[in-house]
């Protein structure tokens, strides 16, 4: 029989010293300069990454993390403060992976039941109900790497119209082509992404009268955006969405992104 011990279940799931120094930068820029600093910020963040890849209940965090209020707490500190936003802008703004091409889409995770309950509406925090249920839409821009430059999040029956004037901020590099599905056909949409000096690769939809045509070769990259929403389902905090706040779950999603652009790099 074969045993596995604490050490090595847990192995997956802490941070190189290079790594470390690297989140020490952005940790340090948000704390505020009174503020309390976290007894080990270290051990938080791997039980934050451990919880973020796992899915699990935040009092199931192992004890070798710290007291899990107290990662918990420290999570919300961070995320409340935009470290992992600060984070991924800090990413992009390295001009690491080519932006001139991008692609934007959506997908719908269910949300369980334990994400019900917020002190907010639901719709606030991103749940609504669609046809597979209660769920929460995710959005996701990304760069001609298939890397993700902003994420958001609307209620599951949001349209797709909503959540792409959510990520497309101003302060990320304009693309000089935008590839996306029929769902962003929508002649503002067009005029938004030319007037910043960028070309629409956008299928339309059928029930347009004047049509346009779509570059397949081009339009055949958006597989890119498909498969960046493929491995950020890998952490299990993201396939299925069991944060009652907006924050808490987008927070999740963006640490997920970073992780696909620390592997990349």
């Amino acid at each position: 029989m074969i045993v596995f011990t604490t050490e090595a279940i847990l192995a997956r799931s802490l941070m190189s010293d290079a790594e470390w120094a690297f989140y020490e930068l952005f940790i340090d820029a948000v704390r505020q300069p009174n503020g309390r600093r976290s007894a080990d910020p270290r051990l938080a963040l791997n039980g934050v990454f451990w919880i973020a890849r796992t899915g699990a209940p935040w009092r199931d965090l192992p004890a070798e993390f710290g007291k899990w209020s107290s990662v918990y707490r420290q999570f919300r500190r961070w995320t409340m403060a935009g470290l992992w936003q600060l984070v991924l802008d800090g990413l992009n703004d390295s001009e690491a992976a080519p932006d001139e091409v991008q692609m934007v889409d959506s997908t719908i995770v269910r949300a369980h039941q334990h994400a019900a309950g917020s002190r907010k509406r639901a719709p606030q925090e991103g749940i609504g109900r669609s046809r597979g249920g209660v769920s929460t839409k995710i959005h996701l821009r990304v760069n001609g790497w298939g890397l993700p430059m902003r994420t958001d999040i609307t209620p599951g029956q949001a349209s797709d119209y909503t959540g792409y004037q959510l990520i497309m901020a101003d302060n990320l590099p304009a693309p000089t082509v935008l590839i996306a599905d029929k769902g962003y056909d929508a002649d503002s949409i067009r005029e938004a992404i030319e007037e910043r000096k960028g070309q629409p690769v956008i299928p339309m939809r059928r029930n347009r009268k004047a049509r346009k045509t779509v570059d397949m070769a081009v339009y055949t990259l958006r597989n890119l955006v498909e498969r960046c929403f493929n491995r950020l389902k890998n952490s299990r905090r993201i396939a299925t969405r069991y944060d009652k706040t907006a924050e808490s779950f987008l927070g999740f999603i963006d640490i997920a992104c970073i992780h696909l652009w620390c592997r990349r790099l």
